[in-house]
């Protein structure tokens, strides 16, 4: 059984792959965490994974310009 909520939850991470790729930052393993869509009582949880230091920086770098906007 998964998630009644696991079709919104995988366009969500769709959506952030996308804002991610505008910015050039790419997170590997970006994906839905198994064991949360597996439950029923709420929205699976979104991995964001591991990145190497280059893309930590260029993530900090791309929400730092946002965040100053």
């Amino acid at each position: 059984m998964t998630s009644p909520y696991s079709h919104e939850a995988n366009a969500e991470v769709a959506d952030l792959q996308a804002a991610l790729k505008a910015h050039g930052i790419t997170l590997p393993s970006l994906g839905l965490d198994l064991a949360s869509v597996v439950q029923t009582y709420g929205p699976p949880l979104v991995e964001l994974g591991n990145c190497n230091l280059d893309t930590a920086r260029a993530l900090t770098a791309a929400l730092r310009k946002a965040a100053a906007r």
